[in-house]
């Protein structure tokens, strides 16, 4: 039936696909050029057990959880379009002081222990026994060495073929506390911009962000006018060399840091990845409409927040515990 002159068109819900297995796997499965943005926070190296034998981030060394990342991105990269973008969200963790990997904050936060006791999937803190074989493994990382995890990571891709855009820092205003006395308390983690071809698609407007002062603009318009006159310069010369001055904004180009508390989830996962780390990177990086892939889903953070936004998605999730949470959750429209 063919709707009446002047009916608006039904608007047609985005799609979300949840596929469960190995990503590597299902990697394989997607069509090419389905893909416009990829948006995900992989299990970060020696920090908890999942309980699953073919579990991501329990590699014997740092070298063979990077190895393997890029392999995944190498079979993502058919699957997305030539514009799309990737936006990597890493952590890192410290070696261990006695020839075991060292329980950060970090590490007790994700697996439940900030108060003593584990919960949910993560079943329990990984250690390690190493040798001194292991050390060298390790790439001559030294007791209470910072191991540098995404950098490597990021690097990694890069000379994969990635084009590695911008280093983003997820600053956070509640971390967990540490005990430690002789470095500062971790309070970071990184998301890493990567784009498959020189040009992409980036939407500045759609992320904007409020000017620190009103009236940056009329600041700004007054040294350059101090400066021009010290110079000989007039106005219009200038309009000329920088067109682009005569534009003002209300709001700025979104910076690299970004100040997001971390939000413990009550559920089967904990949510350390908060709803505004996927919103700022899908509505940068995938057209209204697009196609947004998260390869390890969790408990559905960046599905939820895709839909939100009126974009479709796909999530590959190994863990079937994680079922019924993601699809109670899809389905009362929760974020945490």
């Amino acid at each position: 039936m063919t709707p009446a002159a002047g009916t608006p068109s039904p608007v047609r819900a985005p799609d979300i696909s949840v596929r469960y297995g190995d990503a590597w796997d299902l990697a394989e499965t997607l069509e090419p050029a389905s893909i416009d943005c990829i948006v995900t926070s992989p299990p970060y190296w020696g920090l908890r057990d999942y309980g699953h034998p073919e579990q991501f981030g329990l590699e014997p060394t740092p070298q063979e959880y990077v190895a393997k990342l890029v392999d995944l991105f190498a079979r993502l990269r058919p699957a997305l379009k030539d514009e799309g973008t990737v936006w990597l969200n890493l952590g890192d963790s410290y070696s261990g002081t006695t020839g075991r990997q060292t329980i950060t904050p970090q590490t007790a936060y994700l697996t439940g222990r900030a108060g003593g006791e584990p919960r949910g999937p993560a079943r329990k803190t990984l250690e390690y026994e190493e040798s001194q074989a292991g050390f060298r493994d390790y790439g001559h990382l030294k007791p209470k060495d910072l191991v540098g995890i995404p950098w490597r990571v990021a690097f990694a891709l890069q000379e994969d073929g990635w084009w590695l855009r911008s280093d983003i820092i997820w600053a956070k205003p509640n971390p967990m506390p540490e005990s430690v006395t002789d470095r500062p308390t971790k309070s970071h983690e990184y998301i890493f911009l990567l784009s498959k071809s020189q040009r992409y698609y980036f939407d500045q407007d759609a992320v904007r962000e409020p000017s620190v002062y009103p009236d940056d603009n009329r600041k700004a318009r007054q040294k350059q006018a101090d400066y021009d006159a010290m110079n000989g310069q007039s106005g219009q010369l200038r309009a000329v060399i920088n067109p682009l001055n005569a534009r003002t904004y209300p709001e700025r180009n979104i910076r690299t840091v970004w100040s997001l508390s971390t939000r413990p989830y009550s559920g089967a996962h904990f949510a350390v990845f908060p709803p505004e780390i996927p919103e700022r990177c899908i509505k940068a990086g995938c057209p209204e409409g697009g196609t947004v892939l998260d390869p390890f889903a969790g408990s559905g953070t960046t599905l939820e927040v895709a839909r939100k936004l009126g974009r479709n998605s796909i999530g590959f999730e190994l863990n079937e515990e994680y079922r019924a949470l993601i699809d109670d959750r899809l389905k009362q429209g929760v974020l945490v």
